[in-house]
């Protein structure tokens, strides 16, 4: 298999931000439960962090994006997230943030493009019916994801295992829809 890759950098302070993000999805979750839950106490259901999940997994996929609207997308949540971080770091401590991560991620082929079209196409048909809730662990799963599939160790591990599962995906649904065998 011949993987290429989308070329990023993330500073230390954007990579703050994503953890952050991290980090207060899962407080929520661990204080309330999530879902039904939050109500009654806190059965800390994980499937209160799927649409989290979720959104970190879009949002690696999106980092996997060569180009497009999804590509352009990441890259500005990346500066977004790489700039704001700066500034707080230079505002509350004093020090400048630096590069820690000029990692690449496994690119999205024509296959994996084919389920994200997909995706993005079914999100914007079902945007009424997702709950307030769901949304908001969505797209904090989008912003963390956009800043951490990119790192190393762990948050590579993320973007090694969805990236490629999505191109394989693609092309096997691909194999199977148009030319009727698997691949």
């Amino acid at each position: 298999m011949n993987t290429t890759f989308t070329s990023t950098a993330l500073t230390g302070a954007g990579l703050a931000i994503g953890l952050a993000l991290l980090a207060v999805e899962h407080w929520r979750w661990w204080k309330t439960g999530g879902g039904a839950a939050a109500a009654g106490g806190g059965s800390r259901d994980p499937k209160a962090l799927a649409p989290y999940w979720s959104g970190v997994s879009f949002g690696t996929l999106m980092v996997a994006c060569p180009a497009g609207l999804l590509g352009t997308a990441a890259g500005v949540l990346r500066w977004g997230g790489n700039s704001l971080g700066d500034t707080l770091m230079s505002t509350l401590t004093g020090q400048r943030s630096s590069t820690v991560a000029t990692a690449s991620a496994p690119r999205l082929d024509e296959n994996g493009a084919l389920i994200v079209t997909a995706l993005v196409i079914v999100m914007w048909l079902m945007r009424k019916q997702i709950a307030k809730v769901a949304k908001r662990g969505f797209k904090s799963g989008v912003c963390s994801g956009t800043l951490l599939a990119i790192g190393t160790g762990t948050f590579a591990l993320i973007g090694n295992l969805v990236v490629p599962n999505v191109n394989s995906l693609g092309a096997m649904l691909l194999g199977k829809a148009v030319h009727g065998t698997f691949l």
